[in-house]
């Protein structure tokens, strides 16, 4: 038990579940900066304990073997801890310890974005009821403190539309693709190589990390969980040096982006996570390698765009202590955490494929003969989908052609059936490639 004097600064013990990237930076930097924290909170955070996968492990920073355990619950259950860092990942284990802290009276900071994203609702209530903080800036983009701004900064605005690059990893790939004619496999080898891609790499190639954290972020704007089996998800696998060029071509570069509409006249909100041809003078569109970007458009301030690194030690370390210092200030009452926005599906609800409006990118690969094209438009025509431009590339020794198009304006449910039967078309030689073209005034 830590003795006070009046002129000792009061001593608050973290304990750190799961010693990975993020657990080993907090640790680092909160003793890095220890002598800050008196200064700022009249109390001293102490990192105390850590749970580890393998005590045998070797790690970066420096730890005292009597402070790390394989029974991450032991750390929960340590009178001497006050705060606990839950930064295990995965989803039942972390919301069982998440939940016992909770129960015991200690708050809890999370990077945890498929927790959030599954559990959210459920944990945010427990830890009211509990009369505890539930920090979790670091779910969403590492650095960038997206969900302070939207929690506390911007809370004056409506959103009609977020949207950004919430994967360093796929945006990483994309940008050598583009900038150096380098093939996806190739950069994803190099990516794998430099420890940016997830032990289970559908997460990032396949949209799903970004997906967790475009579903966290439509609740903070508009108050509504969205089911993660009713957004429409999307990797970046199928997109091709060809496609980027392309995209060049139209005045656009291909980034993986989650999207947030709400048109406030039907109160109804849109989720998707999709690969997009995004104009050329975005800010989000000339934001490379690892970075991520948001972009805020709000009914009071006009348009915010937020960038930096959205994954890695520091980054993600710095949302996660700063969500420390909120807590601990919450228990000093020096500050409170705004209460979270929770509508019901009366006031807002998801749209339907129907309503949701825009632009795409169609790459076909074709037999190379003449009327191919016709019948192509014909197919599209039937489903209401007009052409805005058509270019093909011929292939030599007898391969398919690439057609590639682009539509004026239709729907998302429309341009779906024309997809599905433009793949049974003969003549089409595989599953046509679809991206949006990603216009940022669009509305549904």
């Amino acid at each position: 038990m830590n003795i006070q004097t009046q002129d000792t600064p009061k001593v608050l013990n973290v304990g750190i579940l799961g010693f990975g990237t993020v657990g080993q930076g907090t640790w680092k930097h909160l003793l890095e900066n220890g002598k800050f924290w008196p200064k700022i909170l009249g109390s001293q955070l102490v990192p105390t304990r850590a749970s580890v996968r393998s005590l045998e492990k070797e790690r970066s920073v420096e730890i005292p073997s009597d402070c790390l355990t394989t029974d991450s619950a032991s750390i929960v259950n340590d009178p001497e801890i006050d705060l606990i860092c839950e930064l295990i990942g995965g989803v039942e284990e972390a919301k069982e310890l998440t939940i016992q802290a909770f129960a015991q009276g200690k708050s809890v900071i999370t990077a945890n974005k498929a927790l959030i994203c599954e559990h959210g609702e459920e944990l945010f209530r427990l830890a009211e009821q509990a009369g505890v903080g539930y920090g979790f800036e670091a779910s969403v983009a590492g650095g960038i403190p997206i969900i302070k701004v939207l929690r506390e900064s911007l809370v004056a605005n409506d959103f009609p539309l977020i949207y950004g690059i919430l994967n360093g990893t796929s945006n990483y790939i994309l940008t050598r693709m583009e900038k150096e004619g380098a093939s996806f496999e190739e950069v994803l080898g190099d990516a794998r190589e430099l420890g940016y891609v997830e032990a289970d790499e559908a997460l990032d190639l396949d949209g799903v990390d970004a997906a967790h954290k475009a579903v966290i972020l439509a609740y903070l704007a508009h108050g509504i969980w969205v089911d993660l089996n009713e957004v429409t998800v999307e990797g970046v696998r199928r997109i091709s040096n060809e496609d980027l060029a392309a995209a060049e071509n139209l005045g656009c570069r291909i980034k993986l982006i989650g999207v947030i509409r709400r048109n406030f006249e039907n109160n109804h909100v849109s989720v998707a996570v999709h690969p997009a041809l995004i104009p050329v003078e975005e800010t989000i569109a000339r934001t490379d390698g690892v970075h991520n970007g948001i972009c805020l458009n709000g009914s009071v301030v006009g348009t915010v765009v937020l960038t930096g690194r959205g994954a890695g030690q520091d980054p993600t370390a710095s949302s996660v202590i700063s969500d420390l210092v909120d807590v601990v200030k919450g228990m000093q009452g020096l500050s409170s955490m705004p209460k979270l926005l929770h509508v019901s599906p009366e006031e807002c609800s998801l749209a339907s494929p129907q309503e949701i409006a825009g632009r795409f990118y169609l790459r076909l690969s074709v037999d190379d003969r003449p009327g191919q094209l016709a019948k192509v438009a014909e197919c599209l025509a039937e489903r209401g989908i007009s052409l805005a431009t058509v270019s093909q590339t011929p292939h030599e020794n007898n391969q398919p052609a690439s057609l590639i198009l682009t539509t004026h304006q239709t729907n998302e449910h429309s341009i779906a059936q024309a997809v599905d039967q433009l793949e049974q078309l003969p003549g089409v030689m595989d599953k046509p490639v679809l991206f949006r073209m990603f216009d940022p005034k669009g509305i549904f």
